[in-house]
């Protein structure tokens, strides 16, 4: 009786760590991962169409969201392996036409080498960029001007397969739908990218984003190089 009881223990243990196993791996030394290759990896969990059909299906409270990611070269600027530009666009899937966020992301390590840092820009004319992604990677081509103010960071680590990183502890600015501060938190793994998106106003009260489970983006078309 006694063996049964501890075999269905171990049993129970197995499926518990297994079930978590995306997320609770140990986390990889970063200094063990050089840092072109942490910034190629984090780019190719990046690239490429994800959206939240799934969840919505599964949650009619929860948005139905595409994220297409691409690959942009910018004008004038040495070419440097560890630093990557990314154009982003996030839209309704029944509204692709007009995405309700732009921006610019730059992928590259963090100024103390300990994270892959993957910095935010608000573009300043972001109607002409509509379907940029859309266009081969040889004509997405951009000036600096057109890449706009920083707005937001977050720092990510290499977690076994995936990436896990947040934006730094005070939060990062806001003046969006009266929010003065916003907080994220994302994972990139191999069937996509949660991320727990929050924004808070002067009185620490959250305002938009998530109020439950982080929006759960799976991909709809990976990149090539995955």
């Amino acid at each position: 009786m006694k063996n049964t009881r501890t075999r269905s223990l171990i049993a129970i243990a197995l499926v518990s760590s297994t079930s978590t196993a995306a997320y609770s791996r140990p986390a990889t030394n970063i200094q063990s991962i050089p840092m072109q290759q942490q910034v190629g990896e984090v780019v190719s969990h990046l690239v490429g169409v994800m959206d939240t059909s799934a969840q919505a299906q599964a949650n009619p409270k929860a948005p139905n969201v595409r994220m297409t990611t691409c690959k942009v070269s910018v004008e004038n600027t040495k070419k440097n392996p560890k630093v990557v530009f990314l154009y982003q666009e996030q839209a309704m899937s029944q509204n692709l036409a007009k995405p309700y966020r732009q921006r610019f992301l730059k992928i590259a390590p963090s100024a103390d080498n300990q994270s892959i840092e993957s910095q935010s820009f608000k573009p300043p004319t972001p109607e002409a960029l509509i379907g940029l992604c859309s266009k081969p990677e040889a004509k997405r081509v951009i000036k600096l001007t057109d890449i706009g103010a920083a707005k937001c960071s977050v720092f990510l680590k290499p977690d076994g397969e995936n990436y896990i990183g947040e934006t730094p502890k005070a939060g990062c600015s806001s003046d969006y739908k009266g929010a003065v501060k916003v907080t994220n938190r994302i994972v990139l793994h191999s069937t996509g990218m949660d991320t727990l998106d929050r924004a808070f106003d002067a009185a620490g009260n959250q305002v938009w984003g998530s109020k439950g489970e982080p929006y759960q983006f799976r991909w709809v078309q990976p990149s090539a190089s995955r």
